[in-house]
């Protein structure tokens, strides 16, 4: 029998990690509001339980996979909820992209439960964690994440200590955010092409193999120029939650994100077209409605 693992969220990053712990020899047990989900994880090898408290009985550490700081709040401190099942020693992994003041608020009110946290934020997509090849950004104290290491080296290539609690989810935000706006350059840059009526294959080929490439041409370009937006490694609106709490960080620290900015209209007019759950390189949709170039209608949407 190998240790037990909880796992709390098991969408596309959630259900990659689960794959990668059992083949690991974890016992993964876990919960999810989406049945669907739980269904899948049992046939993965996985075992479904009821709550979040359940996640974490026997289990020296908790994984969580979730959408947003709320409701991280309230599978720790709600009801059924990791505090309301007492697990003596327990070991949080937070590797949802949070707020980074939610994070260390999370540690300190957890720390009165004698329960420990690290925020671990992933760079990555879910067919990277299947393939090893995440980056895992982690802040918390340094023996937590000592502890969280060996779980972690699992899913990913390189396991960084950022420093305290919130350093990890920082990190996450400034990655995501560079990270974004190559990508809808790339995006601005393919539709100049397809105006221009060049050749897009050639032309992507040349602008990877020019000192234009990035990991975002690498990844989202064909996906790009084929309009291939199904079955997607992250969705837009997750990114587009993502660019909301960049933007309110920048505020608050008086760091100017006049770049940010126009990405997240740009990110409006997606969602408002109907291509919230799409892939994330479905934002190049905007730019070809803008030049008059056929565009991939939505289901519903207008031909």
């Amino acid at each position: 029998m190998g240790e037990i693992i909880g796992l709390i969220g098991v969408g596309l990053m959630g259900s990659a990690m689960s794959g990668q712990f059992i083949e690991a020899g974890y016992e993964v047990q876990g919960y999810d509001i989406d049945a669907r989900r739980l269904n899948e994880l049992e046939e993965c090898g996985g075992r479904a339980v009821s709550s979040p408290g359940a996640a974490a009985e026997g289990a020296g550490q908790v994984v969580l996979s979730l959408m947003t700081s709320d409701v991280i709040r309230e599978v720790c401190f709600g009801p059924g909820g990791l505090t309301e099942a007492k697990p003596e020693g327990l070991l949080v992994i937070d590797t949802s992209t949070s707020r980074p003041e939610d994070s260390i608020a999370n540690a300190a009110d957890l720390r009165e439960w004698g329960i420990a946290f690290v925020d671990a934020s992933l760079s990555g997509s879910s067919p990277m964690i299947r393939t090893k090849n995440i980056v895992a950004m982690v802040g918390g104290e340094k023996a937590d994440f000592e502890r969280a290491r060996p779980l972690l080296d699992t899913i990913a290539r390189s396991v960084y200590h950022l420093g305290p609690n919130g350093a990890g989810a920082r990190t996450k935000l400034i990655v995501n955010l560079i990270l974004g706006l190559n990508r809808v350059a790339v995006a601005e840059g393919l539709c100049l092409g397809m105006k221009s009526g060049m050749d897009m294959e050639i032309l992507l080929t040349v602008l990877k193999d020019s000192f234009a490439y990035s990991k975002a041409m690498e990844n989202r370009g064909e996906r790009m120029i084929k309009a291939d937006y199904d079955n997607p490694m992250s969705r837009l609106f997750q990114h587009h939650k993502d660019v909301g709490l960049m933007l309110e960080q920048g505020q608050n620290l008086g760091s100017p994100m006049p770049l940010t900015s126009a990405l997240k209209q740009i990110l409006v007019s997606a969602e408002a077209n109907g291509q919230r759950d799409w892939d994330t390189s479905s934002i190049i949709e905007v730019f070809r409605r803008g030049a008059g170039i056929p565009s991939r209608q939505p289901p519903g949407g207008e031909a």
